[in-house]
């Protein structure tokens, strides 16, 4: 890995004028970062990725004009497992995390004692760090050793912050909703909840707090941000007007009664949380600006899948990618790029940012994008990857390979020519009959070799008592099968239904 302390110093140099004078405010000091993570939405709801989107997102949109847009960034399709990669940046083969319900090897326990976090690395470097919003990663709490964020403010259910706190009562919070009347925990107390309180401002102005503080003791900081946005339930923002109050009493803040549109992108409540997080993401680049940080200051934007209703939890490409963009100190401003990123390369990326080698031992899965946001390279990696449970989907420039899964029939998946598009329009289904199709998949078949067991039926997961409890709870595999390996709402075809019944039976009656 390269060592960003070195990086920094290359940038004074002569021979890199013409990228600084692209970006006139690149800093020699220890860069702040800040990672601003929506919840379940898809690149298309933002006007920087798609002009034509319902939602608009002028401070995305800017953010992603003053430093480099990834067209094409793999996550896994559901948030237990894209947070774990991203928080370690090693893939659910060898952490164990597949999704949400499929924790094998003990990783719900394990996740950070067998891997290294990035943060707790940071911290032991001398970064301040903090998160804010849902961590959702493993039974270990965020502010524990071995994850290593110093400062918290996280929205969990009621229910939890009692075991966390070791206390009972009467909170007034509702059980679960992390937008109105929120419960949220904050660096060791429960705080007072009210209707009128938007759980999201609560947190977004934690974290503003947080980024005063360091950089008013000159500390620099990690301010990592998952925000709820803009995750079920679907409700009103606080931009959108209560409606008044009759003798039956009101719906809001909560709302959302009346019948919603199947694809959450026609859903007038969603676009403004869509809006609503864009307007979160302007509040700290500002306050950035007010404290004079915004210089030294790398601002990272990403999705942890895509949009419920439509993509999340699909093993195809519109389930596993995500808007991921980044500005900062030396960033050369692309805006989109057609190179190709997944989660894995964040943790190599951000501690080269920091300047903090990896731990001994690590075993990261991914590539820092560091090099190639400098303008060092022009290319950055060949391939990706990401997956929904027993569903691997892996890219190329060239090729994309996606609802492979062994376990459910489709050990060959869907293979298609994207002929270098990030665009789905553009690509053509070489599933059947094409030249190109048997060496593509003898070489996408040898990465999968290399990325380790993925869960097709011999998994030793199938055998552990958590697998077995999964297969009870899941008798009829080939309902998830449908879900999984087809976007919505296209039904599964007459030709796959029965498919993978030998896969099944195999698990079921060994």
């Amino acid at each position: 890995m390269r060592h960003a302390s070195s990086l920094f110093l290359l940038l004074t140099l002569a021979g890199l004028g013409q990228l600084a004078a692209a970006n006139p405010t690149v800093t020699t000091e220890r860069p702040n970062i800040v990672f601003i993570l929506a919840d379940d939405v898809s690149p298309e709801m933002f006007t920087c990725y798609d002009p034509g989107s319902p939602a608009k997102t002028p401070n995305l949109d800017k953010l992603a004009g003053e430093g480099t847009a990834f067209r094409t960034c793999f996550s896994a399709a559901s948030c237990g497992p894209s947070r774990a990669l991203l928080m370690t940046g090693v893939y659910g083969n060898r952490t164990g995390v597949f999704a949400n319900d499929i924790w094998a090897f003990q990783s719900k326990a394990r996740l950070f004692t067998k891997q290294k976090s990035w943060v707790r690395q940071l911290r032991d470097a001398g970064y301040a760090t903090a998160i804010a919003g849902k961590w959702h990663c493993g039974r270990a709490v965020p502010w524990s050793e071995e994850v290593g964020f110093e400062q918290y403010s996280l929205w969990e259910t009621d229910l939890r912050i009692d075991q966390i706190l070791g206390s009972s009562g009467e909170s007034g919070a509702s059980e679960s909703c992390r937008y109105w009347n929120s419960p949220t925990i904050e660096n060791g107390k429960r705080l007072p909840v009210s209707e009128e309180a938007y759980g999201p401002d609560v947190r977004c102005d934690f974290l503003l707090r947080f980024m005063e503080e360091q950089s008013r003791a000159g500390r620099p900081f990690l301010a990592y941000w998952p925000t709820v946005l803009p995750h079920g339930p679907v409700t009103r923002t606080p931009r959108t007007p209560a409606p008044s109050r009759t003798l039956l009493g009101s719906l809001w803040p909560f709302g959302g009664e009346e019948k919603r549109p199947e694809n959450r992108s026609e859903d007038k409540d969603f676009i403004g949380m869509v809006e609503y997080l864009d307007e979160l993401v302007g509040r700290v680049v500002e306050r950035a600006k007010e404290l004079g940080i915004y210089e030294s200051t790398y601002f990272i934007f990403a999705a942890d899948n895509g949009t419920a209703n439509v993509a999340k939890n699909r093993g195809i490409e519109q389930g596993v990618k995500v808007p991921y963009l980044i500005a900062g100190p030396g960033i050369v401003r692309r805006g989109f790029t057609e190179e190709l990123t997944d989660f894995s390369d964040i943790a190599p990326t951000l501690l080269e940012i920091a300047g903090v080698e990896a731990a001994p031992g690590s075993k990261l899965d991914g590539t820092s994008q560091l090099p190639f946001l400098l303008g060092k390279t022009d290319t950055h990696r060949e391939w990706i990857y990401g997956y929904a449970g027993p569903v691997q989907v892996l890219r190329t420039r060239d090729y994309l390979l996606e609802a492979r899964s062994p376990l459910y029939g489709e050990p060959n998946g869907r293979l298609f020519f994207t002929g270098g598009s990030s665009n789905r329009d553009d690509y053509r289904d070489i599933t059947s009959n094409d030249p190109a199709r048997g060496p593509t998949l003898e070489r996408f078949n040898r990465l999968l070799t290399i990325l380790g067991p993925a869960l097709d039926a011999e998994h030793p997961f199938w055998k552990s008592k958590q697998g077995m409890t999964w297969l009870r709870q899941n008798p009829s595999l080939e309902k998830l099968a449908e879900k999984q390996l087809h976007p919505n709402p296209v039904a599964m075809p007459l030709s796959w239904k029965g498919k993978n019944s030998t896969a099944v039976a195999s698990i079921l009656h060994p």
